[in-house]
């Protein structure tokens, strides 16, 4: 727990509140910010929970973690020369990976800014303020808290629960929690949220479908976790009661071209449920640094090409038909394809590599009209939670232990998603077929990782199949040929164990109690 005591230290004496009253950008000195003189209005509320949508304390998971875990892991993209990633890519992750180890510190330093931001409400907030607001505020930094607790159980299972910061300074070792337990603290978490977040708000803002739909999905996963084939039928119509109010009640609908996800002109469009809100010009693990998966200097901001070679695996490859074009081209990039939005005063783009990342790859600063953006500040608001997502969720959730459905309410949104997509609808479907979608829908964006590991509670041999029957390898592309390359690294049989991760050695040092047994928590 050195890394959380270290945070802790930092944020007693100087509150991490970045933000504005409009679009999160205008980020306050924090110098000008402490617990004694802020927290005196609700606009000041709003612009400490502006605070948790970006900036340091995102910035090193959105570099390191977001695409190697969900995507690197899972086998649907491949890093080349980067041996942290290449450990991703072989299931030989050890304790000192530093990826791995940059997602734990990642999300107990989120948690601790959360932590103190609800701290601070309850707190220093007067009762001028109206209940509803502070609760509303409380319920932002509960919402993005309980986000990075399902983050760390997915991957790590049992870990240390923190609701209070200060309380390091006097009890630094901590148990680790049952992973039930940990789940059921995301769960109170996000139902606060779900109770307390406004059912509509600017742009960018977390609403009660946010909420909502997270719930969802968190009750879809605990709803296999210790299972033997049979997944919880109560936690399942919990997913299906939250995640079908969303795709009922919200009145919110998928954006019409899946390609335009993807663009800046569309941050925070109505589909986007949870994105994290990226300015400019940020300092180093300050910004969303994704751009440096670009593959061309007239394509990237300052005309300062990427440095990361990630691209689609045969595997991932393999799965779009000609029909899925359109999600395919949004994607990834093969020889030949030609994108009018990048360098567009230049007259578009053509690739003219073998295959490349897409999705992120936003282009110029002209063709972003950000003329403060760099390589390593894009302006893409990425979304970690989409209404695509939740319409799956919800199919997924009524599918249930069934074998196959056709469910009126499953088909309808499960095929709402694909004929988005230009792909024929289906007139039934069943646990592989929605496993699919999922990954093709929300390829290069971190999910599929989280899938397999849902799956991996219930269906252990499923699961483990799945990860080695991949084709984990990029490939070279020429007249519509594929030739797979070689591997990175020696690609050793995945198993159960492949699922969770050794906690990082620099933890175990400092706190010996992570190697016991966990514990409960409530």
């Amino acid at each position: 727990m050195k890394r959380i005591i270290k945070i802790l230290c930092w944020q007693i004496g100087v509150m991490l509140l970045a933000g504005c009253s409009k679009s999160f950008l205008d980020r306050p000195p924090l110098s000008q910010i402490s617990a004694d003189n802020f927290y005196q209005s609700t606009n000041d509320l709003r612009l400490a929970t502006a605070a948790l949508y970006a900036g340091s304390p995102w910035g090193d998971w959105n570099y390191t973690c977001y695409l190697p875990v969900g995507d690197v892991l899972s086998g649907n993209l491949a890093v080349g020369y980067w041996g942290d990633a290449v450990q991703l890519n072989t299931f030989s992750v050890t304790g000192l990976n530093g990826i791995m180890v940059s997602n734990w510190k990642a999300m107990y330093n989120i948690i601790a800014h959360c932590n103190i931001t609800i701290q601070a409400i309850q707190q220093k907030a007067p009762d001028s303020i109206a209940a509803v607001n502070k609760n509303a505020a409380i319920a932002e930094a509960r919402f993005i808290r309980g986000f990075a607790y399902y983050n760390l159980a997915v991957h790590w299972g049992a870990v240390p629960v923190i609701e209070d910061n200060s309380k390091l300074v006097v009890s630094p070792l901590l148990n680790r929690i049952k992973t039930a337990d940990v789940f059921r603290f995301v769960i109170n978490d996000l139902a606060f949220a779900a109770q307390h977040l406004p059912s509509a708000d600017v742009a960018g803002r977390l609403t009660t479908w946010s909420a909502q739909g997270m719930l969802g999905k968190v009750y879809l996963t605990v709803a296999g976790l210790d299972r033997a084939g049979t997944r919880d039928q109560a936690l399942l119509d919990s997913a299906a009661k939250y995640a079908g109010n969303v795709c009922k009640n919200s009145g919110l609908s998928l954006l019409r071209n899946y390609a335009d996800l993807f663009k800046t002109t569309f941050n925070d469009n109505p589909e986007s449920l949870f994105a994290l809100q990226w300015a400019p010009g940020g300092a180093w693990l300050e910004g969303n640094m994704l751009q440096i998966y670009s593959t061309g200097a007239e394509i990237s901001a300052n005309g300062q090409a990427g440095w990361f070679n990630i691209g689609p695996t045969v595997d991932l490859y393999k799965l779009y038909t000609s029909q899925d074009s359109v999600r395919r081209k949004a994607t990834f990039m093969l020889n030949g394809d030609y994108y009018a939005e990048l360098n567009a005063a230049g007259g578009g783009y053509r690739f003219t590599g073998d295959c490349a990342l897409k999705k992120h790859i936003i282009g110029t600063n002209k063709d972003n009209n950000a003329p403060t953006m760099t390589q390593t500040s894009s302006v893409e608001h990425n979304a970690l939670l989409r209404l695509a997502d939740v319409y799956l969720v919800y199919a997924e959730a009524l599918l249930g232990n069934n074998a196959a459905t056709s469910n009126p309410d499953a088909l309808l949104y499960f095929n709402k998603v694909r004929e988005r997509a230009g792909v024929p609808p289906r007139t039934s479907i069943d646990a592989n077929t929605l496993l699919l979608e999922r990954r093709l829908e929300l390829a290069a964006e971190g999910q599929y990782w989280t899938d397999l590991v849902r799956l991996s509670y219930y269906n252990p041999t499923e699961a483990i199949a799945k990860l080695n029957d991949e084709a984990r390898v990029t490939f070279t592309y020429a007249d519509g040929v594929v030739t797979p390359a070689s591997p990175y690294g020696v690609i050793t049989p995945a198993t159960i164990h492949s699922f969770a991760f050794p906690i990082p050695s620099s933890e175990v040092t400092a706190n010996p109690k992570l190697l016991e047994p966990p514990v409960s928590y409530y």
